[in-house]
């Protein structure tokens, strides 16, 4: 679509895009001021998609969703009885994040990232924090990511996170929290990168003109890091996608990453160990694979030592690890950083490992196993949101505000029972930002899921992917749940 027909407002009649927009009271907006004028750093932004009338942004709209249908950016809903492939519903107005800002958050993501690395150094080994009372130990013996199996082993570097999904939150005065860690098998960045193509044809001139940082990158960048740790050379090295195969959720993504790093995409059939080192075949012979690129649980990873009912996971790679002769990212255990009731002591972590303050904050938790914590929650049940140590997706949790009355008396009778199985947090009234929803611009809450890549040194992803709650009202932004996401541009700081 040409850039200059960007500029053209709708049809005589036609209201423009922006018009009538109104902030959520009390809630940081993304692009506006409580009062309704644009934030200064993205001024010129809003005015370029204020002159867009409803009915040209509607095409647009189609344009782009018809766009990413046809690519095949789906994913699949495990509850739809019907097993539809479905568009990640995505959303043409951008959420915005100014250069300085972004810096903070890309050298506290790096410093979280180096310490939860750390942690797992040393929980898998000499166990050092919970000798120094810094952690409790049943808070990590008590976890169901940790795998005792694996202690002693060690990957290439000493890199247990190669590539981290960190869950961001705007509370009301516009600072960025952490929500959540995911170590183990982070999705979602597919999605970032395809919605920037489509952003990219369908508004060709405001993207140049807003000088968006580039996310292109990806892809080589994940394929360098991967390498970097590998057991041998890195020229030599072969890397492969490991999938559990079409009919997991985030099938798109495995194909997608496998296809843009030039890599195989395998499922475990297609492996096999012999003498401690894992091969794939392929019509030439048996090949060497020397970094295992896994989107398969743990749990399924190596019928030998965890599930031996697996028929996902390829016997013996748990071997082959141990001596050294395959990398796997990322590695196995790394539950035990991202569990909801390890997420409390993060901070504590990063004095301990590092000597340093974090950088970025995080969300108040109260840790149920506590009796006086516990308590406290069960008297302000209505205003919390209670999370299962284990759960995910926004499922087995309590949303207090937006609860029943029976379910809260649930929720009560499960933190009595089982409380250390619970944690939980006040409600955090996420950010908002502008999203096309019924032929009209309205706010709604989004989060933001950055992605670190780190092999021999770490890389942040500028931006990442904003998922944003479509219903009005809602706070769940899970696309399981019926969230869609927005492309997140990342502003060039001033030309110097």
């Amino acid at each position: 679509m040409p850039a200059d027909h960007e500029q053209t407002v709708g049809l005589a009649g036609d209201s423009t895009l922006l018009d009538g927009y109104a902030p959520l009271p009390r809630t940081y907006d993304e692009l506006f001021r409580g009062d309704g004028t644009p934030r200064d750093e993205v001024a010129d932004l809003v005015s370029e998609l204020g002159q867009f009338g409803r009915m040209e942004f509607m095409t647009r709209q189609r344009l782009a969703e018809g766009a990413l249908f046809r690519g095949g950016v789906t994913f699949s809903v495990y509850s739809d009885s019907r097993g539809q492939e479905k568009i990640f519903p995505f959303d043409l107005i951008p959420r915005v994040i100014p250069a300085n800002v972004w810096d903070t958050i890309e050298r506290g993501l790096i410093q979280r990232v180096t310490a939860l690395n750390m942690f797992l150094s040393d929980v898998y080994g000499e166990q050092r924090i919970m000798r120094e009372g810094k952690i409790p130990e049943n808070v990590v013996f008590g976890t169901a990511g940790y795998l005792q199996e694996l202690r002693g082993m060690r990957p290439a570097e000493g890199v247990f996170v190669n590539i981290a999904g960190i869950d961001l939150i705007r509370g009301s005065d516009g600072e960025f929290l952490v929500l959540e860690d995911n170590l183990r098998t982070p999705s979602g960045v597919s999605y970032v990168l395809e919605n920037r193509v489509v952003m990219q044809r369908v508004f060709p001139g405001v993207f140049r003109r807003s000088r968006v940082r580039p996310v292109e990158s990806y892809a080589a960048r994940l394929g360098d890091a991967l390498v970097s740790v590998s057991p041998r050379d890195p020229g030599e090295s072969r890397i492969v996608v490991l999938t559990p195969g079409p009919f997991n959720s985030a099938y798109f993504e495995h194909s997608f990453l496998a296809r843009q790093m030039g890599c195989d995409l395998v499922q475990g059939s297609d492996l096999f160990v012999h003498d401690k080192r894992v091969f794939v075949k392929t019509t030439s012979g048996p090949e060497q694979v020397d970094v295992i690129y896994r989107r398969i649980d743990d749990d399924f990873l190596d019928p030998r030592v965890f599930n031996e009912a697996s028929a996902l996971g390829v016997p013996g790679v748990i071997e082959a690890y141990a001596a050294g002769n395959v990398t796997l990212a990322n590695a196995p255990g790394n539950g035990v950083a991202d569990n909801k009731a390890v997420y409390p002591f993060v901070p504590d972590m990063i004095r301990f490992y590092l000597a340093e303050e974090p950088i970025l904050g995080q969300v108040e938790t109260y840790i149920c196993a506590r009796p006086k914590e516990r308590d406290h929650v069960l008297a302000n049940l209505k205003s919390m949101v209670v999370k299962a140590v284990d759960g995910s997706g926004g499922y087995g949790m309590l949303f207090g505000p937006g609860a029943t009355k029976e379910e809260i008396a649930e929720f009560a009778v499960k933190l009595r029972d089982e409380p250390e199985g619970y944690i939980a947090q006040p409600v955090v009234e996420l950010s908002t930002c502008p999203t096309w929803i019924e032929g009209e611009a309205a706010p709604r809450r989004v989060d933001l899921r950055p992605f670190v890549l780190t092999g021999k040194s770490s890389w942040v992803l500028p931006g990442g992917l904003t998922r944003v709650a479509l219903r009005a009202g809602s706070y769940v932004v899970n696309s399981s749940q019926g969230g869609g996401s927005k492309d997140t541009w990342v502003l060039e700081g001033p030309s110097p």
